[in-house]
């Protein structure tokens, strides 16, 4: 619903933040073996996880009950500083890249197309990119694109790291918010790392 009350992206005005003596530390486990494909969406590309034994789960933080990891994709813009969706205090990144859990069965939900549209359905975890030194980390994804080169294309990619991805620390925002594409469902709990990385222009 455009018009509903949890709509993102939003803009975090740091000065307004309130703190909430209930939230822990966010925890993040991620397994290489259940990385197993890279895709060519048109505006970006996904890289796909099957996690059937639930090695990839974030715990903590505002998280209750289990979230699998679905996918992770990176955003950017035509600009070095319209790349990321969410912005802090007005600023905007040069990227960010985008992890997509969904909430699992035992939890409540089948799928994620079944969870996409539940209040508690979805959580996302957001890196910002700002421009700096070349970022070692990402050589390795950035590589896989060659495979990928048009619309529509997939190719096998296993065995990356996604947590290589994360800062080294994991302070957080947090909001209840929705998708920021159709159908734009209020259900997902976004959670923003204060710390960005690094990423050569």
């Amino acid at each position: 619903i455009a018009n509903g009350d949890d709509q993102s992206p939003v803009d975090i005005q740091t000065k307004e933040v309130k703190k909430d003596a209930s939230l822990g530390l966010l925890r993040i486990t991620w397994k290489p073996s259940t990385c197993k494909e890279i895709v060519n969406v048109g505006h970006s590309f996904h890289v796909n996880y099957e996690d059937k034994d639930n090695q990839s789960v974030p715990t903590g933080g505002p998280l209750t009950g289990m979230y699998r990891l679905r996918q992770f994709y990176f955003r950017w813009g035509q600009t070095d500083d319209q790349g990321s969706e969410p912005a802090v205090d007005g600023k905007k990144y040069a990227s960010e890249v985008v992890s997509m859990k969904e909430k699992l069965k035992s939890n409540k939900y089948s799928n994620a197309a079944e969870a996409s549209d539940k209040p508690d359905g979805l959580a996302i975890v957001t890196v910002f990119l700002k421009l700096g030194l070349c970022n070692e980390n990402l050589k390795g994804v950035l590589g896989a694109l060659d495979s990928v080169k048009t619309k529509g294309e997939q190719a096998p990619f296993s065995g990356f790291d996604p947590s290589s991805l994360l800062p080294k620390s994991l302070d957080y925002w947090t909001y209840n918010g929705s998708l920021t594409h159709p159908p734009l469902h209020e259900s997902v709990i976004w959670i923003i790392l204060k710390e960005p990385i690094t990423i050569s222009s």
